[in-house]
């Protein structure tokens, strides 16, 4: 498995967990969480060479 795939992974994980959280804090925090691991995703399939520089720079923006 790519380690941008486990990334994604995690994203969703912290989604299902926002989903079920208890306060807005916690939903916050998960949903932040799964932008960071979405984030790190990207730049990973950048760094693999599976996406271009530029398509990064519009998908993160």
């Amino acid at each position: 498995m790519k380690q941008s795939d486990i990334f994604r992974e995690n994203a969703e994980n912290c989604l299902q967990l926002a989903e079920r959280a208890e306060g807005q804090p916690a939903f916050r925090r998960y949903s932040r969480m799964a932008q960071a691991w979405h984030a790190l995703a990207l730049e990973q399939d950048w760094l693999d060479g599976e996406i271009s520089p530029l398509h990064l720079r519009v998908l993160t923006q």
